[in-house]
């Protein structure tokens, strides 16, 4: 048996012989159970104290990490060595927002500058774009950019922008991601050609659906601003070639690398709507706080590093107690594209069933995650959370002040919301004291006993609470690098290849062989198993 097995089971037993004492009595016998399992650093405080776990678990948690060798895995990405082992690259979005005068060596290259390069050439494109020293075919200053990706080229800087609305000072920023018509028509509808800018991001210049967004773009433009629709492009690209037939000039594409994921390059060139939106020294800010939490990933002992300690919860609530999904619930309306975000950056890294290896998994890797915030959510999915049969650890983020100070009265019925839920979570009602509390309010006793059923709350649901001071460029910054190193964590200890998505592929390449098929080619080649849908397909096309 592996030492990592061997802490497996471990914790498994010992949640066996643990499993029936409540989360709340566990506040009960234990005064200071609320000190004793949060961590307060980087302005971020964690309280995980609402969960199942004791000392002797969270001890043995840590040393399951320590049989993972986290932290010796931790150190060789941050180092450049070549981790995404399925494609024989370093993983180094960490270097991505490095300070200038840091130094990390790659192939015999300090990367660090290559990365201030770029930065510096985002610095100064987005400048004269905000100023209006940039201008489109007819001078005009720009007020609208729209940045045309998909995955990681749009969920990031979309999430982002949208998070930090009441940084924004430069053009309007709008996102075209599906290749669904709809998408970039309902986008391009309410904008003049001849102020908007597009960025076209995708690293290969290759991919389908942001091809096809960014070719109608480009007829919109042709026919609102004529033959010099360059003036009215840049690119987020490596591929240069065909960047350059596209009709785009050099000095208005901006690289990255393949050592940075699509779901970890906000950070990079793909981030160059943002910071458009917020400005260059915000968007420094915001490099800066990701910076702070790689620093404390790499310098704080387990049972303080709030990334490890998440992972941790994570891998004890999707391992050891065998829940399979996981909620997560912003209460700031700001973030209400996080949950989403997290969804591509959790289940496209640890969605997978083998092992670096290639050996089948043992342990069950990627939850489910998804969310919505607070408290729309309330009115929505909490019944399942509260009284459905399945237990859903949920994850709540909330700041302690909203930007909006002469709201501050809502902000604070927020924030007892979120405060609320997590304890009825755990808390719960009993059958008998919806009873008694029926009775004393009047209702007669044979209604009481036949409505409490109703109205009873197992409890006994665990939750974290990520509190901060209040979301901004730095703060921002923190909670997504914080996610990442999350990930991370829990792909070390299933010992997966966080960093790949091989599972993305084949759809990708059905849809291009079913196309002609829709188009009119004869469907009788096409697989058995699809020959009906596209015949139907065809049929009501021609009747719409």
């Amino acid at each position: 048996m592996s030492e990592v097995s061997a802490a497996f089971d471990a914790l498994r037993h010992y949640r066996d012989e643990t499993k029936d004492i409540p989360i709340a009595d566990r506040f009960e016998t234990d005064p200071d159970r609320f000190s004793r399992f949060s961590i307060d650093a980087e302005g971020i405080l964690l309280d995980y104290s609402k969960t199942h776990l004791s000392d002797r678990a969270k001890r043995l948690l840590i040393a399951l990490a320590k049989a993972a060798d986290v932290e010796g895995q931790r150190d060789k990405m941050v180092s450049g060595k070549p981790i995404n082992l399925t494609e024989g690259r370093a993983v180094l979005h960490t270097a991505l927002r490095a300070p200038r005068n840091a130094s990390l060596i790659l192939d015999g290259r300090n990367i660090v500058k290559d990365v201030q390069r770029v930065l510096d050439r985002m610095n100064e494109f987005s400048r004269r774009v905000r100023s209006g020293a940039l201008t489109g075919a007819d001078g005009q200053a720009f007020t609208d950019v729209v940045n045309i990706g998909i995955g990681g080229s749009d969920l990031g800087p979309a999430m982002a922008t949208a998070a930090l609305a009441p940084f924004h000072d430069g053009p309007r920023v709008h996102f075209v991601s599906n290749v669904d018509g709809a998408h970039i028509h309902g986008t391009l509808k309410t904008l003049d050609p001849k102020t908007t800018l597009i960025l076209i991001a995708s690293k290969t210049f290759t991919t389908i659906e942001t091809m096809t967004n960014a070719e109608t773009a480009r007829k919109w433009l042709e026919a609102g601003v004529g033959s010099a629709v360059d003036r009215h492009l840049a690119a987020i690209s490596t591929a240069l070639d065909k960047t350059e037939a596209f009709g785009i000039p050099e000095d208005r594409v901006f690289g990255f690398w393949d050592w940075v994921g699509g779901r970890y390059s906000v950070w990079s060139a793909i981030g160059l709507s943002l910071m458009i939106a917020i400005g260059p020294d915000r968007f420094r800010a915001f490099l800066d706080g990701a910076h702070a939490i790689d620093r404390h990933f790499c310098q704080e002992p387990p049972e303080n590093n709030l990334p490890i300690m998440l992972g941790l919860i994570g891998v004890w609530h999707r391992n050891i107690c065998d829940w399979p999904t996981r909620a997560v619930l912003p209460y700031d309306q700001r973030l209400n594209r996080l949950p989403a975000y997290l969804q591509q950056l959790d289940m496209e890294s640890n969605g997978k069933s083998v092992r670096e290896s290639g050996e089948a998994l043992t342990e069950a890797s990627g939850p489910v995650v998804w969310g919505e915030p607070g408290t729309n959510g309330q009115h929505a999915f909490y019944q399942l959370l509260h009284q459905g049969m399945s237990v859903i650890p949920a994850e709540f983020l909330v700041a302690a002040k909203g930007h909006e100070t002469d709201l501050d009265h809502q902000h604070v019925l927020l924030l007892a919301n979120c405060l609320a839920q997590s304890e009825a979570l755990m808390r719960g009602k009993t059958t008998d004291a919806v009873r008694k509390e029926m009775i004393a309010s009047g209702r007669a006793v044979e209604d009481a006993e036949a409505l409490a059923p109703h109205r009873t709350f197992p409890g006994n649901r665990p939750s974290v609470t990520l509190l901060y001071p209040t979301l901004d460029p730095v703060m921002l910054g923190k909670i997504i690098a914080l996610y990442e190193h999350r990930v991370f964590v829990e792909a070390a200890i299933w010992g997966i290849n966080a960093f790949d998505q091989w599972g993305v592929e084949l759809g990708k390449t059905l849809a291009k062989e079913l196309a002609p098929h829709l188009n009119g080619a004869n469907a009788s080649v096409a697989p058995a198993s699809s020959r009906g849908i596209i015949r139907a397909v065809r049929h009501r096309r021609e009747l719409a």
